[in-house]
């Protein structure tokens, strides 16, 4: 095979994935539009809520962080409407790498399924990160169980406005410092995830619907008791002291990691009864009610406590025991384990789904990603690897860095997805579209220009970063996915189907 621009680019018909939609490994169509949103907010509201809200608002954007929350949403938003209308006309595993290889060739495609790598399972490393913070503060508040601190920190630790590592030291019983080992906890909650998820999707869908309706009660608790202890003085000054209004943008750059997740609902469109109505419906109800619950959460947090003295870690229980709220604190942190469970589990459940795609195009191995359990339908091979790397990663890696890693990574995806929608109207005007995008191209331009700005808010360092990772997905592409792409083989006469084995 020649080293021609024309054989990077090459595109996947749109006509040919929906065909290859009648294949026998294809996964079961049992999503309605109620669980697609209840997917898409229990992959949405986690650690970006119960975690990084403490982590932006101390550091960033203090009071302000409820604009860094609406901005953040705009983007979200765009890129939303783009997702909508590329679900409905491309109904099948894979998101925004499915759509790019239409629209946009092989290895565009290949980076962005490299890229969603970041959002969905280095995301998930985040969210098993997060959970432990909140199941260690559950057993000292409500059995006054006290782990050893050595077993629920990651070695290491990260300064978000500095982009610096330090060895992680914690305060032992005896009140020694000495160094962290690994995130037990977190290491715990993926197996657990994992083990769901290789079961089904049905058996994932009910149990996360359960813990969506757990996670939304809670908010609604802590927004109500919330309330009644808000003071306006902790809104003054409503931006941080030494940030600004630059401190809204690096927020919403930041911030940004709680809305990732709505656009998960688009990986399950393979599994979707009604994938042409459902998705836009799921993808755009989940970031609205997403919206408006981390809005009301923002204002209620810095209200009850001034931006300086919120806890990192676990700010929303810290805030209701500095009322005395200790019951309350209990029942709510409770509940906001069940969310970041949900959360977690949508995320190792989309990943696979991803990598499942790039398999079935020949870019990845197919025997491993690809491989459909034959009694329950699941890429179960593909999802006991993702729950092992985001086992590890939670356990050693800070969640900072990890938070930061991801949002760069998501952001780049939205401004690629948002793209893909103009160029497809271009290229294909003529494909059925049962759900389009309004005012487009504005629509798109907005989307790539705001969620462009929020990338370069990141700081350099964050560029650096996803530059090396990408620059590793190249070298895994050009030294093993493009000589073995299905499109590639047919290219060359080598009688490789999409149903083949590369």
């Amino acid at each position: 095979m020649g080293w021609s621009n024309r054989s990077l680019f090459r595109r996947k018909d749109v006509g040919r994935l929906v065909a290859e939609m009648g294949a026998s490994d294809r996964l079961n169509r049992r999503l309605g539009p109620l669980a697609l949103t209840g997917l898409g907010i229990g992959a949405t509201i986690g650690t970006g809520l119960y975690v990084q809200t403490g982590i932006v608002a101390h550091q960033l954007a203090g009071p302000s962080i409820i604009l860094s929350f609406l901005l953040a949403a705009v983007g979200c938003g765009f890129a939303a409407l783009c997702y909508s209308e590329l679900a409905s006309m491309v109904p099948v595993a894979g998101s925004a790498y499915t759509y790019a290889y239409a629209t946009l060739g092989e290895l565009v495609a290949w980076i962005i399924g490299w890229d969603l790598i970041l959002e969905y399972a280095i995301g998930s490393s985040v969210v098993a990160a997060g959970w432990s913070n909140y199941f260690e503060a559950f057993l000292r508040n409500a059995f006054h169980i006290h782990l050893d601190p050595r077993l629920s920190s990651a070695p290491w630790d990260y300064e978000i406005t500095t982009g610096s590592f330090f060895l992680k030291t914690v305060t032992l019983a005896g009140g020694e410092q000495a160094l962290a080992w690994f995130n037990l906890p977190a290491v715990l909650v993926t197996l657990l995830v994992t083990v769901i998820l290789v079961k089904g999707v049905r058996e994932s869908a009910g149990f996360n619907a359960a813990m969506v309706l757990i996670n939304i009660g809670v908010i609604l608790m802590i927004v109500s008791i919330g309330w009644s202890y808000v003071d306006p003085s902790n809104w003054r000054p409503f931006f941080h002291e030494d940030k600004g209004l630059r401190g809204v943008a690096e927020g919403a750059g930041r911030i940004f990691f709680a809305y990732i997740g709505f656009d998960s609902i688009s990986t399950h469109a393979e599994e979707a009864r009604n994938p042409q109505r459902d998705l836009a419906i799921g993808i755009m109800a989940a970031l609205g009610i997403c919206t408006v619950l981390y809005i009301a959460v923002a204002a209620v947090l810095t209200g009850m406590t001034p931006y300086r003295m919120i806890d990192q870690a676990a700010p929303l229980a810290t805030a209701l025991e500095g009322r005395g709220l200790t019951w309350s604190s209990g029942v709510i942190t409770l509940g906001i384990l069940a969310g970041m469970t949900s959360s977690l589990l949508v995320g190792n459940l989309s990943q696979p789904r991803i990598l499942l795609a790039m398999a079935r195009d020949g870019l990845l191995p197919r025997g491993v990603f690809a491989a459909v359990h034959p009694r329950w339908k699941t890429p179960w091979k593909s999802t006991i690897l993702v729950g092992g790397v985001v086992g590890l990663a939670a356990a050693l890696a800070p969640l900072g860095f990890l938070a930061d890693l991801v949002s760069i990574g998501t952001l780049f995806a939205f401004v690629i997805v948002s793209a893909a929608v103009w160029i497809l109207r271009f290229t294909n005007p003529e494909l059925p579209r049962p759900f389009r995008a309004p005012w487009v191209p504005l629509v798109s331009t907005m989307g790539v220009l705001v969620n462009g700005a929020m990338m370069f808010s990141l700081g350099p360092e964050n560029w650096l970063r996803l530059l090396i990772w990408l620059i590793l997905g190249l070298t895994i592409y050009f030294g093993y996915g493009r000589r073995r792409s299905v499109l590639g083989r047919e290219a060359t006469g080598g009688a490789e189907t999409a149903g083949g084995s590369p």
